[in-house]
């Protein structure tokens, strides 16, 4: 098929490949060149321009009194911006906040929102503005001959495709935007900085980016912070015109308080104070006790945060603050902007500066000539009115007798036209305030200003001097001190959440239903605690509250979480399972509490097991971790201690049988089946019921339903013999032990 033909009515076809694909680029340039990426020249997006070039004609200037912003917005949308009037006063907005602009160009009056909150503005029929001194620097040469102008939507109007900037705006207030495939996020510089690195790159076009960065520090943002990024990576990121940085909040410290008074750029204090508050709820900031909001007009930025003692260290604090909140943010650039030949471009900060020196140059030049052309043209009427002056007895006759004065007078004089309609527009009363003089001092002074002009034009150093001396007189008038601190720091880490705990003595309660609580103290009476109805005590550990609790279930995975966020005990408890996610069928049967370095007896009823490190089974998957692997038709064997001083391991058979072997003949395992420590015969069905560990001096608890057997050293060593043998019975009537206890 023909990219396009026609058919016997006269329609137009188009395959739909071709068409879509059209439409698709006409839109995405649309959105690139016309909505969301600036022009380098003045640094704005059209919807920004239309604006302020319009207040201009609403005669909104700093001196003069501020009118309601509808009033404004009524304007753009009705002769330049035909799109939502809600949009338009939002980029109305941004350009008036403080907060968001290092230099603001609208002056705005009432409520135009907080650094708390951005989009709190008041609606635009409560609101006032008026363009600020720095929209000056945008306006002030619009009317000189310096810019392009085109019409408007409608063609009913004309407006300027770009403003004739004085200053680098592009840099100075930043931009960010997102076009189809492409986006722009220019932080904003000082204007002092700026200023002195056009002035230095003029008097060396050969200067490197890292030369330009002695003057240009970094980003200057108008909320103030530090930026944390090394010298290296911002050279980086200048070079190639994009990269992140990163920006921290800056904070100080009075009366053990700490006080932070400057964030990040559009960072909300408010936001920052419910990322903190969550922690606290969720226990990870035990050392904080309070947190408040004292920001107010004199200082938009003062949030305190009080921890519980002196003994606080708060550098680490505020560190971990920095890891795990807004206070430290990363901040991406990208220089992608519209050249001044119309096309989007990632500039390196150099190759950015050096676009905007020729618009400049180019600006300057427009306006020079344009003002020449006016002085060209005033010279020429005044030697007509001149000419009228030395002969005007003639000139009034000619006037008084001839049907065409004015072509008697161009033959008569030798004239132009031009100079013939200047003579003829002249009101008899101002006859005689034409004195030879007057026009001859006037025609000396505009000779004297077109050739300096022609000079200038002629002389690029001239240009260049031209322009270096309007940035240091705007730089004087517009700059200010640098606001954004750069101090060279390690990114923050946040602190090992156990290490954030306070150090204090609690008792694990797990109930045989799996609940689970938390009491102050070792000294826990454990016949007083009450369980809910068909449940009862299962088993308790010791600790401390920064360790982390281990739970196996009976399929052999561990579950871990910090000590100080199991419930506590004044109530009967809560499902451990509703903690994590268990395997369906899944019941925890075990605990294990303690030191990272404690020594564990992990073991199943098929008489296997391992010793294994209770820093092995910490698990930060919800899902736990496979520890045990159960040998078909077992069960987990409640976890035992060994201690410092574990010299045998017992084991127990439920048919009676006890076995004791040296502690140093059993491996020790990260997971797995484990090795034999009891022989079971199958024809006996018997099964491992219980192990445990003892010192040479311990005596052993020998427990079957509810008799209780003591088996003191000298008798233990009857049962002694070698890890996998069955083992001896216990006794007579002792067929069925449940469980073994060592006793000191």
């Amino acid at each position: 098929m023909k990219e396009q033909e026609l058919n016997f009515e006269g329609i137009e076809q188009v395959p739909i490949s071709a068409f879509t694909e059209k439409a698709y680029m006409d839109y995405s340039m649309y959105v690139v060149l016309d909505r969301a990426l600036p022009f380098i020249g003045d640094g704005l997006k059209p919807v920004q321009r239309r604006i302020i070039f319009a207040m201009s004609g609403l005669g909104l200037s700093f001196s003069s009194k501020p009118k309601k912003s509808a009033r404004t917005i009524g304007d753009v949308i009705g002769k330049f911006h035909p799109h939502g009037d809600s949009a338009s006063y939002e980029a109305m907005v941004n350009m008036a906040q403080p907060f968001g602009y290092r230099y603001p160009i609208i002056d705005g009056h009432g409520n135009w929102g907080s650094q708390d909150d951005p989009k709190s503005f008041a609606a635009m029929r409560y609101t006032e503005a008026r363009l600020a001194k720095y929209a000056q620097t945008l306006l002030e040469e619009i009317n000189l001959g310096t810019v392009e102008w085109g019409q408007n939507f409608d063609g009913t109007l004309q407006e300027p495709k770009t403003l004739p900037s004085k200053l680098p705006n592009l840099l100075l207030n930043g931009v960010s935007g997102i076009a189809v495939g492409m986006s722009t996020d220019i932080p904003p510089h000082n204007l002092r900085e700026v200023n002195s690195a056009l002035i230095r790159l003029i008097d060396n076009p050969d200067m490197t980016t890292g030369q330009i960065l002695k003057n240009i520090k970094g980003p200057d943002f108008p909320s103030g912070g530090e930026i944390i990024s090394s010298k290296k990576e911002l050279l980086d990121i200048y070079k190639k015109g994009s990269g992140i940085l990163r920006v921290r909040a800056k904070y100080q410290i009075y009366e053990n308080e700490i006080i932070i008074t400057e964030l990040p750029h559009q960072i909300s204090g408010a936001k920052i104070l419910e990322q903190i508050a969550a922690q606290m709820r969720a226990k990870k900031l035990p050392m904080l006790d309070d947190l408040r909001d004292e920001s107010d007009h004199e200082s938009p930025t003062r949030l305190v945060l009080s921890p519980k003692s002196n003994r606080v260290d708060l550098a680490l604090l505020m560190n971990h603050l920095f890891a795990t909140t807004d206070l430290e943010k990363s901040v991406r650039m990208n220089f992608n902007i519209i050249g001044i030949d119309g096309k989007p471009k990632v500039f390196s900060l150099k190759a950015l500066l050096e676009e905007w020196l020729v618009f400049r140059t180019t600006t300057v030049k427009n306006r020079i000539g344009n003002r020449l052309e006016q002085v060209t043209e005033r010279l020429h009427i005044l030697e007509g009115l001149l000419i009228a002056y030395l002969n005007i007895d003639e000139v009034i006759a000619i006037i008084r007798k001839e049907d065409e004065p004015k072509e008697k007078l161009i033959k008569r004089f030798k004239i132009t036209e031009i100079q013939a309609n200047s003579i003829l527009d002249l009101k008899l009363r101002f006859l005689a305030k034409l004195e030879e003089i007057k026009i001859k001092t006037e025609i000396q002074e505009l000779s004297d200003e077109r050739l300096q002009l022609e000079k200038i034009l002629e002389s690029k150093l001239k240009i260049n001097t031209l322009i270096k001396d309007e940035l240091i007189s705007l730089a004087e008038l517009h700059g200010d001190n640098r606001r954004t601190e750069l101090i060279e720091r390690e990114a923050a880490q946040a602190i090992d959440e156990s290490k954030l705990v306070s150090n204090e003595p609690v008792t694990i309660i797990l109930s045989k239903n799996g609940l689970v609580r938390s009491a102050k103290g070792h000294d826990v009476d454990l016949d007083k605690l009450t369980y809910r109805q068909n449940d009862s005590f299962l088993s308790s550990a010791l600790g401390r509250s920064n360790q982390i609790v281990v739970f196996m279930d009976n399929k052999g995975k561990a579950y871990s979480i910090l000590s100080h966020k199991l419930p506590s005990a004044r109530g009967q408890g809560e499902p451990i399972a509703s903690r994590f996610k268990l395997e369906d069928g899944a019941s925890f049967k075990s605990m294990f509490f303690g030191k990272e370095t404690d020594k564990w007896l992990v073991t199943s009823s098929a008489g296997y097991g391992f010793i294994i490190s209770l820093n092995s089974l910490y698990s930060r998957n919800k899902s736990g971790k496979a520890i045990l692997n159960l040998p078909k038709n077992s069960e987990v064997i409640p976890a035992k201690p060994i201690g410092e001083k574990g010299k045998y391991i017992a084991a127990v058979s439920s048919d009676g049988r006890l076995l004791l072997f040296e502690i140093e003949d059993f491996p020790e395992l990260s997971r797995g089946k484990g090795n034999k420590i009891l022989s079971l015969p199958k024809k006996t069905n018997a099964y491992m019921t219980s192990v445990c560990a003892l010192s040479k001096e311990d005596s052993l608890i020998v427990v079957s339903g509810d008799r209780k057997k003591i088996i003191k050293p000298a008798e233990l060593s009857n049962f002694i013999g070698k890890r996998g043998q069955r083992g001896n019975l216990v006794g007579r009537n002792w067929k069925k032990i449940d469980t073994l206890i060592p006793k000191s």
